[in-house]
């Protein structure tokens, strides 16, 4: 889900660019400034502020899982995936699934509510899933939806107050990363002619 891909199509969903505006330059959280100063209840406090940030992170990251397993269910309903397409798609949606409920768990354990998913039709209008007309489309969506997805949880990693969150997007990265070569190479695209093609 790049800001630029192969397919030619227009990028758009607003909440990855918002997802990458949450990172800036590094500096020091909260947490470490109050304990800096030696106040134990300012330590405490800057802890919830560096949790609910985390969170806030996160919930962005979980509602483009959301958004994922609808675009690969539009898809499966479609009719337009050919077996081992459809099974691949099928694999890939349970992937996501397994990142919202891990993402759900862990804002649960901060102390957050996570955003819940949106109704079908909606994603099926902002997906514009009424222009897909073949396996092509559907696997072009899908394609441009991952590669966004890589590079907003790469552009997230230093703006998590938690390290162990940064590696948690960068896990996640990894996932869309391949699904998006898989995707790629099935459409035959060819992979990217320079290094560092990801998370720019």
């Amino acid at each position: 889900m790049s800001s630029t891909n192969n397919d030619g199509a227009a990028p758009k969903l607003p909440a990855r660019r918002a997802f990458l505006q949450t990172t800036g330059q590094a500096a020091l959280s909260a947490t470490a400034i109050a304990m800096l100063v030696g106040s134990e209840s300012l330590i405490r406090s800057a802890r919830a502020a560096d949790a609910s940030k985390d969170v806030s992170i996160l919930n962005v990251a979980l509602a483009l899982e959301h958004e994922a397993i609808a675009a690969y269910q539009l898809g499966a309903e479609s009719g337009l995936l050919q077996k081992p397409v459809l099974d691949v798609a099928v694999q890939f949606q349970s992937h996501h699934k397994g990142h919202r409920d891990a993402l759900v768990d862990t804002i649960g354990k901060l102390g957050g509510s996570p955003v819940s998913s949106k109704g079908m039709g909606q994603y099926a209008a902002e997906l514009k899933a009424n222009t897909l007309g073949s396996q092509k489309d559907v696997l072009m969506l899908a394609a441009r939806l991952e590669k966004g997805a890589a590079n907003a949880y790469l552009g997230v990693i230093p703006a998590f107050q938690d390290p162990a969150l940064a590696q948690v997007s960068a896990r996640l990265a990894a996932d869309e990363t391949m699904h998006w070569t898989v995707l790629a190479q099935a459409l035959g695209q060819p992979l990217p002619a320079n290094p560092l093609s990801f998370g720019a």
